[in-house]
């Protein structure tokens, strides 16, 4: 099959349990939670994403023919070093287009394989790396994984329900919308209180990486 892709990048990964982590990031076009479109915006079960994931046309994009195609180009951005090789597949989400074929050529080229995911779709078992991040009134199918991802505030959530999921670490992010420091006060009151939850910030926005 061919793949869709927003943008594939070298940086280091800005949040999260892997923060400071040289990596490629391959961001598939597409989500099944929202189109993109502002027009569906109010309809749409995710109204707060703050990535573009619509189209192919951003930096390091395009639609690879093939898993080969894509592997190569992702080892492309990494270079020819072959140690610690990580790759981040995210979206959109990443789970409508991941399939053994691109596992197996990700593994093949030395690749470390992490994927940050809505939950909705079962993540491919050959996945090294799997984080989660629910989005309240969505139906989540993946509740176990390495690291659970909570943008907050979200009305909705049932922190109670999250927290019996089968992750090994459990992240809370403030929402990175006009309310600025209020989700920062929401997110850090809600480690404080709930010791299982530790506080993610994207250092990447704040050091002005991709």
């Amino acid at each position: 099959m061919s793949y869709a892709v927003k943008e594939m990048f070298l940086t280091l990964q800005g949040e999260g349990v892997n923060a400071g982590a040289r990596a490629v990031f391959v961001r598939f076009a597409g989500c099944n939670l929202w189109s993109g479109r502002e027009a569906d915006r109010a309809t749409a079960v995710c109204r707060f994403c703050d990535t573009d994931f619509v189209g192919i046309d951003g930096l390091g994009g395009g639609r690879f023919s093939d898993a080969a195609a894509l592997a190569e180009a992702v080892a492309g951005h990494w270079g020819p070093d072959r140690a610690a090789r990580f790759v981040v597949l995210t979206g959109g989400e990443p789970m409508l287009q991941v399939d053994d074929a691109l596992i197996d050529a990700l593994h093949a080229r030395g690749f470390r394989i992490a994927i940050e995911s809505n939950g909705t779709i079962a993540a491919h078992p050959g996945i090294d790396w799997v984080c989660i991040s629910p989005k309240a009134g969505s139906a989540v199918v993946q509740r176990s994984g390495d690291e659970l991802k909570l943008v907050w505030p979200q009305a909705g959530t049932d922190l109670a329900a999250i927290e019996g999921w089968d992750f090994r670490h459990f992240l809370v992010q403030p929402m990175d919308d006009v309310r600025g420091a209020a989700n920062v006060e929401a997110a850090v009151a809600l480690a404080m209180t709930r010791p299982k939850w530790r506080l993610s910030l994207q250092t990447h926005k704040f050091l002005g990486l991709r």
